[in-house]
């Protein structure tokens, strides 16, 4: 399905659906040098050794490798991974002799940033070693990363929240893990108060973030990062539910109109719009069914494919 309605910008799809392991958590995880885990009744948490869960998480990562190694045997062109970030990972794993979450602790975070950049780059390596054509492209999401700047991640008990990151701690911890992909990253927050330039200044090729979540003062930064060539991934296509599509419903039209209004508001050229814009789903579609999915996918696409040709129209 991916291949077949994303030809120019396919990705290795998650499908949290089957479970602990195949979550953002657990699927990241199985990434991990030298660092374990295991489940616990809310999530995950650090062990002396992986779990069951965790060694589910390879066997999942590695089914979905051979599957789009068999689909995209003679594939030339872009192709994008994505894994959890430092940041999401350190809110979402648990210390292992206490509930707190990993954040609370600098040299826990420490050593998961550098256990996941080793992780990722042997992932990238060897994604091109399965698809010889594939232009590898990473994305990190981080929809916890602005709760960890704000201090709103709680701890275990619930009662208290983690003390808030430094940004430029958080700046490091970012840059080291998309230096280590060494090659074109995406950094994904579908979350609101999204901090573009922090994200532009760890060193991100593109930003991903949800468009309807856009506050005012979000256009001046999101123009500054357009002037400086960073890509913008905009989710511009509703996906908690995904509206009605096709006849009677949201046209691809509608959906090209609302990044357009957007790029005009940031100020940039009309010309500029084609190079660095993608058109995506808000958020993930783990929750759509087959159909749905389909559908949303199609959408995003010829969305795209009107976008520049309605605003030179406009433009004109």
């Amino acid at each position: 399905m991916v291949l077949g309605e994303l030809p120019d910008l396919p990705h290795l799809p998650e499908l949290p659906g089957r479970g602990a392991g195949a979550d953002m958590i657990g699927r990241t995880a199985a990434l991990l040098v030298d660092l374990h885990v295991d489940t616990t009744p809310g999530g995950w948490k650090f062990a002396d050794r992986p779990g069951r869960a965790a060694r589910r998480a390879v066997s999942y990562l590695a089914w979905d490798l051979d599957a789009l190694q068999e689909q995209a045997e003679d594939y030339t062109g872009p192709v994008k991974v994505q894994v959890a970030g430092p940041w999401t990972l350190a809110a979402g794993i648990e210390l292992a002799r206490s509930q707190d979450p990993a954040l609370a602790d600098p040299g826990a975070v420490a050593d998961l940033t550098a256990s996941l950049a080793e992780g990722l780059t042997t992932h990238v390596a060897e994604v091109r070693k399965r698809i010889g054509g594939a232009q590898v492209i990473v994305q990190l999401d981080e929809p916890s990363l602005p709760a960890v700047l704000a201090g709103r991640v709680p701890t275990a008990s619930g009662l208290n929240l983690v003390r808030a990151t430094e940004a430029a701690d958080v700046t490091s911890g970012l840059r080291t893990v998309l230096a280590a992909a060494a090659t074109p990253t995406v950094v994904h927050s579908c979350a609101a108060d999204v901090p573009f330039l922090l994200l532009k200044d760890a060193g991100a090729t593109a930003i991903s973030f949800d468009l309807s979540l856009l506050q005012t003062a979000d256009y001046d930064l999101l123009a500054e990062l357009g002037e400086a060539g960073l890509g913008l991934l905009v989710g511009a296509l509703p996906t908690s539910p995904v509206p009605r599509l096709g006849a009677g419903g949201l046209q691809p039209k509608d959906t090209a109109q609302r990044v357009i209004n957007l790029w005009r508001r940031m100020g940039l050229a009309a010309s500029q719009l084609a190079g660095q814009v993608v058109i995506t789903p808000a958020c993930g579609l783990a929750g759509a069914t087959d159909e749905a999915a389909r559908a949303a996918l199609a959408h995003c696409r010829e969305a795209a494919r009107l976008a520049p040709e309605l605003i030179e129209e406009g433009a004109s």
